[in-house]
């Protein structure tokens, strides 16, 4: 494993090398898909970040449902990380899921901290469930090319309980 340096502090590098198993999909194919599936991860815990980001700090009238709500989404986020870390180390990889390298890594827009009404909260997670959705989407494409049926499956199962989620919370706006 490479060593880095960040900010003044050593850190480990990204895994390069798988383990042994008797997983008979060919090194190239799990590597892809490690790699694949560790991004997602990122994405994926700062997601998590963010549904408990808007659930401690909703505030008006809806607060009870909304409330409740996004820590039913955080929960559902939380099975997405886990069947993304567990099909890494499946695979022979190192899922790599700190909140430094979630943090470092993550392709989701930056959620807004300064934000308080439902409404606020309803559209800043259902954008950032939207762009997980579509990252995931994508994911399922490329995991299909890498000939990986079972991280396809994975992923469309991510896919379609993101939808719902998505649908739960984009329906609290007020359109």
């Amino acid at each position: 494993m490479v060593m880095t340096t960040t900010r003044g502090r050593e850190t480990r590098g990204q895994a390069k090398k798988l383990r042994e198993t008797g997983n008979d999909l060919p090194e190239a194919t799990r590597s892809g898909v490690a790699k694949l599936m560790n991004a997602r991860l990122a994405d994926c815990i700062d997601l998590q970040t963010m549904c408990k980001q808007a659930h401690w700090n909703v505030r008006g009238p809806q607060f009870i449902a909304l409330h409740k709500l996004f820590d039913k989404v955080n929960e559902a986020v939380a099975e997405y990380a886990d069947l993304l870390a567990e099909r890494v180390v499946q695979l022979g990889g190192m899922a790599e899921g700190t909140a430094r390298v979630a943090a470092q890594r993550s392709t989701l827009t930056e959620y807004p901290l300064g934000i308080t009404t439902g409404v606020e909260h309803v559209t800043a997670l259902s954008g950032v469930l939207a762009q997980f959705g579509k990252k995931v989407r994508t994911g399922i494409e490329e995991t299909q090319d890498l000939d990986d049926a079972d991280s396809a499956d994975i992923l469309t199962e991510i896919s379609r309980g993101l939808d719902k989620w998505l649908w739960f919370v984009e329906v609290h706006n007020n359109d």
